[in-house]
């Protein structure tokens, strides 16, 4: 055992808490009281468990409501480590209408998507600059072209993509001139949910929907955002379950396209309104929490999943319409007979019903049984395309990438101090060069260990792997 494993356990005693270690998985629980719910956390043998991510798992073990509600099972991802107040890679199991809005915060809907190309390796290579040109514009310096008719925009937040397909089908405007609209509809039976939550107008920001004019031209729509999210080419390097890979139409020497990002500023509208209206909620009566975090009960609650999921639906938007941004361009490069077909969309920031229970899922992917798990490594690393074995202990929830091993503050001061930090086999395209530094190889786990601890206690099993090409970060 080591010595700050040593410290951890000592520390947790005194405040009531055990923690046992059994295999991969750390188990906390709290002495003479039944009402604390179990926590585990999953990690790769040699990783160390984050003292301050645990803290804040505790506390969110400990969320109560005066008039209601529970937290059921609280669990942690192997890609776990501290957030600013919710660590990331926790999934948390509440009561019925019982909701923790600070449990996903502000990047609503975050996910990744995930799109291949029969494109041969020294085609790409040959014409990669020209498509660089292009993309450098459409995704960085916002020359793509995409206004929305505040009509459609209603039908977005109502009903999904669905409702958004409807509206502009039969008059698309800007960009969407030159979408193939028949493969946007058949493709959504590769997104999460259709990509098409129930929500409502009510919730979002009031300029996309007024109707004091009919186009709306959101400068949010269709980016990146900063962070770790991406758009990355990748390489299909391997494949391991090849029946699978056949039935979700992919096949080894591929060119992938991978697209991370979420809600943007709608999901920044929405989460902060929230998380100030449960603060602002809470019974006049009862002390604030000491954790400071304040969940939702009863009626508050479902009108939280409802704005949720208008967020939500502006998510699947964004990341439908990079792909497409990716795809016009790709065929004026590459030719127009590229299909560059939709494999999988799914989030790994959000809250579902499932079995009478509130998941949130704070950075882990939802891992079903026989549905895709999209988990990517750095950008100087290897990701993977999973299949999800539906595994109840771990709430059917896998990572959501490989996890941030040194924080961004860390990084900047390797950087001054010389230190390698792994950027000399990346090639990223980005306006800002302190993204290289934050977002350089260094920065996270061995994405491979992360994986085999999955594999290896039956949460997904491996179907391919893509190494990485070039990198578009915001």
């Amino acid at each position: 055992m080591s010595h700050s494993l040593k410290r951890l356990i000592k520390a947790l005693h005194k405040q009531g808490l055990t923690i046992l270690k059994n295999n991969n998985v750390y188990q906390i629980g709290k002495v003479d009281d039944s009402k604390f719910p179990p926590i585990e956390v999953l990690l790769p043998e040699h990783f160390p468990l984050d003292n301050k991510a645990l803290k804040q798992l505790i506390n969110f073990a400990g969320v109560y409501h005066p008039q209601g509600g529970v937290v059921n099972t609280v669990k942690a991802t192997p890609d776990f480590h501290a957030g600013s107040i919710v660590p990331v890679g926790a999934v948390v199991s509440t009561s019925n209408n019982f909701i923790i809005p600070q449990a996903i915060g502000t990047d609503i809907h975050c996910g990744m998507r995930l799109h291949v190309a029969d494109i041969e390796i020294e085609q790409w290579q040959s014409k990669k600059l020209l498509l660089v040109k292009k993309l450098r514009a459409d995704l960085l310096l916002g020359s793509r072209d995409l206004p929305m008719s505040t009509s459609s925009f209603k039908a977005l937040f109502q009903y999904g993509l669905l409702g958004w397909l409807d509206k502009v089908k039969n008059k698309p405007l800007g960009d969407l001139r030159f979408a193939d609209i028949n493969q946007l509809e058949e493709e959504l039976e590769n997104v999460f949910e259709l990509g098409s939550e129930s929500g409502s107008n009510h919730w979002v920001p009031e300029n996309l929907i007024t109707d004091k004019r009919e186009v709306v031209r959101d400068a949010a729509l269709a980016t990146i955002g900063g962070g770790n999210h991406f758009v990355e080419f990748q390489l299909l390097d391997d494949v391991y379950d090849g029946k699978q890979a056949f039935s979700w139409g992919i096949k080894k020497n591929q060119i992938a396209v991978m697209i991370h990002t979420g809600s943007r500023g709608v999901g920044q509208y929405v989460g902060n309104y929230w998380i100030d209206k449960a603060k602002k909620a809470w019974p006049t009566k009862h002390k604030y929490p000491e954790n400071k975090i304040f969940p939702l009960y009863g009626e508050l609650a479902k009108n939280y999943l409802v704005a949720m999921n208008s967020a939500a639906n502006y998510a699947n938007l964004n990341r439908l319409l990079l792909a497409e941004i990716v795809r016009r361009r790709i065929r004026e490069v590459f030719g127009s007979n590229i299909e560059m077909s939709l494999v999988y969309d799914g989030p790994h920031n959000i809250v579902t019903h499932e079995k009478g229970s509130f998941i949130h899922r704070k950075g882990a992917t939802p891992a079903h049984k026989d549905q895709p798990v999209l988990i990517p490594g750095s950008m100087g690393h290897s990701s993977y395309l999973m299949k999800g074995l539906g595994n109840e202990d771990y709430l059917c929830s896998a990572s959501h990438g490989a996890g941030r091993a040194k924080s961004r503050h860390e990084m900047f001061r390797l950087n001054r101090d010389g230190k390698d930090l792994g950027v000399g086999c990346i090639d990223c395209v980005t306006l800002k060069e302190e993204r290289i530094v934050e977002e350089a190889p260094v920065a996270y786990n061995n994405i491979e260990d992360v994986i085999a601890v999955q594999v290896k206690n039956k949460i997904v099993t491996p179907v391919a792997k893509m190494k990485p090409l070039l990198t578009f970060k915001g």
